[in-house]
C-alpha cells in the first residue's frame, strides 16, 4: 500500500446536530432568538457549554491556518482530555471535522468509527472533552478561527499517529 495516499476515502457528511452529539455540540443559529438592546440584536443562547478540570480555566485564541488541497491524507488524531475546545470560523469559512470514539479510558482512538463533517462555514463546534479529532482542516480562505480551550497545568493533548495501513484521506469538497 502506498503510504503516501490510502486506498480508503473517508466520506464527508453534512454537519448536524444530530450527527455530531456523541462528539460534541454543533454551534450556529436556532430555535427562537431573544431580542435585546432595544430591539437592535438578536441572542441565540446555550449553544454549548465550555468545560475544563477543576485546576484548568478557560482561554480564547484565534488560531490561523492554511486552506488544505484537493485530496488529504489523515496521519494523526489528538484529544485533550482536561476540557472541552470549541472552533468558530470567523470569516464565513467551511472546515472539515474529523472525530473518532474511543473509551474514555483507552489511550488510542477507535479508527473503525472515524467520521468526516463539513461545516457550511456558519457552524462551529465544541469538542467534548476527550473526543478523539484530528487538528483544524479549512477547506476554504479565510483560515481565522477563535478557539475556545483549556489552559492550566496537566497534559491535555494527547496526539496518536495513524498507522500507514489505516490511514485515511478526505476528497475537499469544491
Amino acid at each position: 500500500m502506498d503510504e503516501k495516499m490510502p486506498a480508503k476515502t473517508l466520506k464527508v457528511e453534512v454537519l448536524t446536530r444530530e450527527a455530531f452529539e456523541p462528539f460534541g455540540d454543533v454551534l450556529e443559529t436556532r430555535d427562537t432568538p431573544v431580542v435585546i438592546n432595544q430591539g437592535r440584536c438578536h441572542k441565540y443562547s446555550d449553544l454549548t457549554s465550555v468545560t475544563t478540570d477543576d485546576q484548568g480555566h478557560t482561554t480564547m485564541h484565534i488560531y490561523k491556518t492554511a486552506p488544505i488541497n484537493h485530496s488529504y491524507q489523515l496521519d494523526l488524531l489528538e484529544r485533550h482530555p482536561l476540557g472541552s475546545q470549541t472552533f468558530m470560523p470567523l470569516a464565513g469559512q467551511r472546515f472539515l471535522v474529523v472525530v473518532a470514539s474511543g473509551a474514555s479510558d483507552s489511550t488510542t482512538p477507535d479508527l473503525a468509527s472515524i467520521r468526516c463533517f463539513l461545516s457550511n462555514g456558519k457552524q462551529g463546534i465544541t469538542y467534548h472533552p476527550g473526543v478523539w479529532h484530528h487538528p483544524l482542516l479549512s477547506v476554504d480562505d479565510g483560515e481565522e478561527y477563535l478557539v475556545i480551550d483549556r489552559k492550566g497545568p496537566g497534559n491535555n493533548c494527547d496526539e496518536v499517529p495513524m498507522p500507514a495501513a489505516q490511514r485515511y484521506k478526505v476528497e475537499v469538497p469544491r
